[in-house]
């Protein structure tokens, strides 16, 4: 953690809805004037497309049947360490970009599925990760120490899958046998990598439908937000002022001592309540700090 370069972490699955929060968060740095440095985790996967379906050719021929972009033989964690702790440090780091599709491999003139050359980091008063892995701890590496803000995007299992499936078959062309097979390979790198983040998250955001959701893969539409409930969950609730968040979060109620539930709808208002002061309160701590 640094007080003068703080970095905030957006964690959570393929089909969580992370980059839904980003757009939430980049409003925030855009309204209050904070210069942020963006990082995409899938910039940090080991092999691009086409090496990726060979790393895993090899890997199930080798009896691996769970190899996937969730674990650490497919990712660069000591890398992503690396740039945390570079930037806690002095502000600097190296980053690049996976290029998921045409539109967004068009302007670096690239094939879809590649990543763009490393790159230095651009002046930055503070660094945004939103990706799989940014509270990843391992034997070797301990990338959650280094964040200031550890954020956790947690739908329910099935609401999960409900959503990767519907991004994948519509915008990625995947058969509905096809994310099916990609869901059973992650499960056990799901249970051993993504799980346990959450339970070193500063806030956690859980959406829950209210809709039947019991087989996943025959679901026609997405729940609505207005069909869902949002579970926030505070790791330490001091300091947070819930009578104001009740009274502006219309239909919210505590349901523990630490968790606040919104209607769906609201997650966005509730983001944006909870969040803009900790992103002020950092900005404030690195302003002091640079004072001293």
């Amino acid at each position: 953690m640094s007080a003068k370069h703080p970095i905030v972490a957006i964690t959570g699955s393929s089909g969580a809805g992370t980059t839904s929060v980003t757009r939430t968060f980049e409003n925030i740095f855009r309204r209050e004037s904070v210069k942020a440095a963006i990082v995409e985790g899938d910039s940090f996967h080991r092999h691009d497309r086409n090496s990726m379906k060979v790393a895993m050719a090899e890997a199930e021929a080798a009896g691996n049947r769970n190899f996937s972009h969730f674990g650490e033989d497919a990712n660069l964690f000591a890398e992503l360490e690396a740039l945390f702790r570079d930037y806690g440090e002095a502000g600097v780091g190296q980053s690049r970009k996976y290029l998921h599709d045409a539109v967004e491999a068009a302007p670096y003139k690239q094939e879809p599925g590649t990543f763009t050359p490393w790159e230095t980091l651009p002046d930055s008063e503070l660094l945004f990760y939103e990706g799989l892995h940014g509270g990843v701890t391992t034997e070797k590496v301990d990338i959650a120490r280094h964040v200031d803000l550890l954020i956790g995007v947690v739908p329910v299992i099935n609401l999960e899958w409900i959503q990767k499936l519907h991004r994948d078959k519509n915008t990625r062309g995947y058969s509905t046998e096809a994310v099916t097979d990609v869901i059973l390979r992650r499960m056990n790198e799901y249970v051993h990598y993504i799980c346990p983040q959450f339970t070193r998250t500063h806030i956690n955001f859980q959406r829950v439908p209210v809709v039947d959701t019991s087989d996943p893969f025959i679901a026609r539409t997405i729940p609505s937000p207005d069909e869902s409930l949002v579970v926030i969950r505070f790791a330490n609730p001091t300091g947070f002022d819930f009578p104001y968040l009740l009274s502006m979060l219309h239909d919210s109620f505590m349901s523990r001592a630490n968790t606040l539930v919104v209607p769906g709808g609201k997650m966005e208002l509730a983001m944006q309540l909870i969040f803009t002061p900790m992103i002020l309160r950092l900005m404030e701590r690195r302003k002091k700090s640079y004072a001293i």
